[in-house]
């Protein structure tokens, strides 16, 4: 089962056990991984069972200044973020995390079909005043409501993982942000479209590790997630980038 979680920064993680079994007599140590991502994450995993069905990964909740506890504690080896502008650093500690962009995406408005703003291929920026949003809990700036709306919002309804909120979206209960990565994943009756008329809400997933070999049963999970994001499209970086350590911490 994969859970997706979001915390008040709109960051959000799933957490992953991942254990070689073919190996697990000689060797008794897990590798663990986390991600995050309701489009790469599927893909990468029926990429790896095809070729290493031996790799078997278990999920658990976590936030993601949880995961990067664990990170930093050595019982995850692994994390993938998502990360919202000004994309600091997830944290200050020493070593610098290396981090790695896996896809950058752009935020969208998840609209009934029937809804008037349905009707085009893009969404006025002014024509989000006064409508209804499905947001999450705790800070709905961060998690439902368009970041640049200039109005106070008003909730219809609350929901904690994204796929309930597009659900609630087909049902004609509100309108609500979405990565434009999960427009493929949309429920029908359910429009992802572009907002223009301001500044670009863009977000990226980042793959996160302390500067250390990994094993081989999580290198091998990191580059069916890479392959994922290629597949789809997402840039990929070409390189190692270490989190400068004059960033400011996560907000």
């Amino acid at each position: 089962m994969v859970t997706m979680v979001t915390d008040a920064s709109a960051q959000f993680a799933l957490s992953l056990a991942l254990k070689d079994v073919h190996l697990a007599l000689q060797a008794a140590g897990d590798a663990r991984f986390a991600s995050a991502g309701a489009w790469l994450l599927p893909r990468a995993l029926s990429a790896l069972r095809r070729t290493h069905p031996a790799i078997t990964v278990l999920t658990r909740e976590g936030s993601t200044p949880a995961l990067v506890r664990a990170l930093r504690a050595g019982t995850l080896d692994v994390a993938l973020l998502a990360s919202a502008p000004p994309f600091r650093a997830p944290d200050t500690e020493t070593p610098a995390l290396e981090l790695h962009t896996l896809a950058e995406r752009s935020l969208r408005i998840a609209v009934p079909a029937s809804h008037p703003l349905a009707r085009a291929e893009f969404i006025d920026l002014a024509d989000l005043r006064g409508q209804h949003w499905i947001a999450g809990p705790g800070d709905e700036q961060a998690m439902g409501v368009w970041p640049g709306l200039d109005e106070r919002p008003e909730i219809a309804h609350t929901a904690r993982d994204w796929l309930a909120k597009l659900h609630l979206v087909g049902a004609g209960c509100g309108i609500t942000t979405a990565p434009a990565t999960l427009a493929a994943a949309a429920p029908a009756g359910v429009r992802i479209l572009p907002v223009r008329g301001g500044p670009a809400e863009q977000r990226r997933i980042l793959l996160a590790r302390l500067p250390r070999p990994l094993p081989e049963p999580v290198a091998r999970l990191t580059a069916a997630l890479r392959a994922a994001a290629i597949e789809t499209d997402a840039p990929a970086s070409p390189g190692s980038v270490r989190a400068p350590m004059a960033a400011c911490r996560s907000s």
